[in-house]
């Protein structure tokens, strides 16, 4: 790996310049904030040293192609300070403009309040909820190590840095996610710990007296307390190039900060923490700085010229990555299908098909099989749960255990760490290379729901293999039993959801899930289903298109249409049966995913649910949101009970009995009847 040379071939009054950069970014970071009337001057003054630092002497990072492969990540976790970040990537050269800096936190901008992915050139996660950005920067050194052991270090072969603060150190998932990365021993990630002592609410005495290092050392990182060197940017350099030579331990190094420095009345305060400083107070500092201080957004030219000394500096190490990749003698096919997160062509082939005489057979169990059959063919696809691989069906065959012995393995054991398992899997996704599918208890994606909105507003390529999801599961009783949780997944914009019926469908949607970009989580049961004679044939364009017409039972015009998701389609064809002997006639529809039926065009939505035709929905699960498509329920709107499973949903009215009767009701109070 060659060698960062310096920005400035002769370094005569190099010290000098830097300051004035560095005195730049401090004055940048005050007048955002201040135009915006909103933001978060102080962490962005007191790390200006620290970000130049990064940027102009540590990272290889080619700010004219911010997606290059094999480039450094940088990782803003306290995203409030979200100015430095967008500072940075202005003067480095990476499409933003001072107009950009100038419509911070404004409607349509480009400098959004905190960073977002693919929303902003150079943000590599989207971090605003504290603690996120410590978990993804954990999931960006698994993947990193993944595919420099499973391809070549000749193609993957870079660090990952991140900035955190008090906050993110506070929020529980950052305890997971160091736990973990601690655990697997995780080198070439450097995280930078802002220890400033101050929150929103005053000193973090008022509620924060944990030994953070002691902490970090426990978990197996190598911590290196570098102290009151905050403005010392060959102190940062040696500390972080320290920091970036261990292999076999995620680093920690914890510097002493001032908050605001050097604001002479707000250095060191709260009030420097989320309020823009007044005009008087930004003229004082800028008189300290040397800057002019009644100009905002004042940028020289010799600065600027100083930064944009990356753009070349950062061409010739993609240049010479991009040599190493035309040399290397590997399978590219499969390195760019892993890049993309997807299969390689025709890897759908390979799927398996199940027959009404290879029931019963659990959803959960039906997505290990798919697993089984196209994980090959899946370069990039890393499974993983929290404590329950082989209750969630990701124990892939053959798959060798992620670890510091065997970084290539592609089977992550999370531990008990729901949280902080999704943060990850969000970082490794955004990183790219791996597909990671993560899988724990549904009634669990509850610890996990912060990191799934994150992934779901960074349309991040995640799969969530979410297993036990009804009062079906039985015995463990309603603290394991999910009632709301399908209408709040389905709640979320962004995260495609789908609910199987059996196995052919969990085929299909497991075929959706790596095909389509995002995040899609799969709704699976504990309790074994028939396999239903219909879905072979009609699962495969059935699925994608979210909801699809599964049988019509009797002769003439269906009187009812019978709505069933997941373990519920069964009782709905069973139910439909017993309304033909009635002389009834009904349809049921398979209704897997609401996110895909509303993709679909109002002509096929119509042929699935005709006009005026009554529709009885059969989910064991809340009712919210089912007014949309239905006109009755069968559903639970309490928690559930400690009992067999069958006899949970025999007590809940989840019978084909119960059904009929509901629907024969339904019609006797529809219009026209």
């Amino acid at each position: 790996m060659t060698e960062l040379a310096p920005l400035d071939p002769d370094p005569a009054d190099h010290g000098d310049l830097e300051q004035l950069g560095i005195n730049v970014i401090r004055g940048l970071a005050m007048d955002a904030p201040r135009a915006a009337n909103s933001g978060h001057p102080g962490t962005a003054m007191a790390l200006a040293p620290l970000a130049h630092t990064l940027f102009t002497r540590v990272m290889r990072h080619d700010p004219s192609e911010p997606h290059w492969p094999d480039r450094d990540r940088f990782v803003l976790s306290n995203g409030h300070a979200s100015i430095l970040l967008y500072s940075m990537l202005y003067l480095t050269g990476y499409g933003l403009t001072l107009d950009d800096l100038r419509s911070f936190r404004r409607w349509g901008s480009r400098t959004p309040g905190h960073p977002e992915l693919n929303h902003t050139p150079g943000v590599e996660v989207t971090t605003g909820p504290l603690g996120q950005g410590v978990a993804n920067g954990v999931g960006m050194g698994i993947a990193e190590r993944w595919l420099r052991t499973r391809f070549s270090p000749e193609v993957c072969d870079h660090h990952t840095y991140v900035i955190a603060g008090d906050g993110c150190f506070e929020e529980g998932i950052s305890h997971e996610a160091a736990s973990l990365a601690g655990h697997l021993q995780l080198g070439r990630l450097v995280y930078i710990y802002d220890d400033n002592h101050i929150t929103i609410d005053g000193p973090t005495e008022l509620s924060y007296s944990d030994d953070v290092g002691g902490r970090f050392s426990a978990y197996g990182w190598n911590v290196d307390d570098i102290g009151e060197v905050a403005n010392d940017v060959d102190a940062l350099e040696a500390a972080l190039l320290r920091a970036r030579a261990d292999e076999d331990h995620p680093s920690l190094i914890i510097l002493r900060s001032h908050i605001g420095y050097p604001s002479p009345h707000l250095t060191d305060t709260a009030k420097a923490h989320g309020d823009p400083f007044s005009e008087d107070e930004i003229r004082l500092t800028k008189e300290l700085l040397g800057l002019p201080p009644d100009e905002s957004f004042w940028v020289p030219d010799d600065v600027l010229d100083l930064y944009r000394r990356c753009i070349p500096r950062g061409q010739d190490f993609r240049a010479e990555w991009a040599r190493r990749f035309a040399g290397w003698n590997g399978d590219k096919d499969r390195w760019d299908a892993a890049q993309g997160g997807h299969g390689l062509p025709g890897w759908e082939s390979a799927l398996p098909t199940f027959a009404p005489g290879d029931g019963p057979i659990a959803t959960r169990q039906a997505i290990k099989k798919c697993l089984d059959a196209t994980g090959g063919l899946i370069p990039g696809v890393m499974p993983g749960s929290a404590d329950l691989t082989g209750n969630t069906g990701m124990a892939m065959a053959d798959a060798e255990p992620q670890s510091f012995e065997s970084p290539g393995g592609d089977l992550i054991h999370y531990g008990i760490r729901e949280h902080g398992m999704g943060g990850v899997m969000t970082g490794m996704a955004a990183h790219r290379g791996v597909l990671p599918v993560g899988g724990t208890f549904f009634v669990f994606s509850d610890y996990m729901r912060g990191a799934v909105r994150v992934a779901a507003l960074s349309d991040v390529h995640v799969i969530y293999s979410w297993t036990h999801d009804s009062v079906g599961l039985g015995q463990d009783g309603p603290t394991h039993q999910p009632i709301e949780q399908l209408a709040a997944v389905r709640a979320m914009p962004n995260l495609r959801v789908i609910r199987p019926a059996d196995a052919n469908e969990t085929a299909q949607a497991w075929r959706v899930a790596v095909d389509e970009d995002g995040p899609t989580a799969l709704i699976l049961s504990r309790q074994a289903l028939p396999v239903l004679a219909q879905t072979a044939d009609l699962a495969t364009t059935g699925v994608s298109r979210g909801a699809y017409v599964l049988a019509e039972v009797g002769d003439g015009a269906p009187q009812v249409v019978l709505i069933g998701t997941g373990s519920e389609v069964h009782v709905c064809v069973d139910a439909a049966v017993l309304l033909e002997a009635t002389g009834v006639g009904s349809r049921v529809v398979s209704f897997p995913s609401w996110e895909l039926f509303a993709e679909q065009d109002d002509e096929y939505r119509a042929e699935v649910f005709p006009a005026g035709v009554p529709r009885l929905a059969v989910e064991a699960a809340s009712s919210f949101g089912w007014e949309r498509y239905a006109d009755a329920t069968v559903c639970i709107d309490h928690f559930g009970a400690s009992a067999p499973g069958e006899h949970n949903l025999e007590e809940f009215g989840f019978t084909p009995e119960h059904v009929a009767t509901r629907a024969t009701t339904l019609i006797a109070h529809s219009p026209g009847s």
